[in-house]
This record gives structure tokens, sequence and C-alpha cells, in this order.
């Protein structure tokens, strides 16, 4: 929680004085103005360096104990149900349908 607030607090600043930058009238595109404020905070990087932090604090800490033991478990079922399916012998193939030989016609 620290690291998102920080964040939060961090672009509720940006955008206060971004938009005390701005001259307001009454005919400005807001669509401009979002955009442009929009592009700033991308440039900015806070956003990315951000959510970086909040992925070390939340993310992180329940990797091994969480995460891994879900991964490890799905990869095992998947690798049974594979090697289940190599073991399964396949039908025989059918036999493919030939005329049967056409009898000799021997001259005695």
């Amino acid at each position: 929680k620290p690291a998102y607030q920080n964040l939060r607090q961090k672009v509720d600043n940006f955008v206060s004085t971004h938009l005390d930058k701005q001259e307001w009238n009454p005919a400005m595109n807001k669509n401009q103005l979002r955009n442009g404020l929009r592009q700033s905070v991308i440039q900015s990087g806070m956003l990315e360096a951000g959510v970086d932090r909040i992925i070390s604090q939340v993310v992180d800490p329940k990797l091994n104990h969480i995460f891994r033991p879900q991964i490890e478990r799905a990869i095992h079922e998947f690798l049974a149900a594979q090697k289940k399916e190599e073991s399964v012998p396949a039908p025989p193939p059918e036999p493919e349908n030939k005329d049967p030989p056409a009898p000799s016609q021997d001259a005695s």
C-alpha cells in the first residue's frame, strides 16, 4: 500500500502542477488538454517506476510461497497429461483398400 499511495500522491501533484500551468478558457479542447496531460505523465516515467515499486512490494514477497507452487502444480499436471497421452498406444492404422489381385490366367 505505501508504494501505491506514494505513486498516487506523485501523480496527483504532477496533474495539479500541470493544470495550474494551463490557462483555462471555455473554448479549450478538453480532449487535447487531457491527451497532453496523459503524454506528460507517461513521459515523466513516474508511472513505470511507481508500478515497479508496487510489484516489488506486493508481488515479489508472494512469488515463492504463493505463485511458484501454483505454477509448479500446473506444470506437473500438464506434463502428466502429456505423458499419459504418449503412453496410450495409438490404434493400428487401417489397411488401405486395395483391389485384390486379378487371378492370373495361365495358358496351359
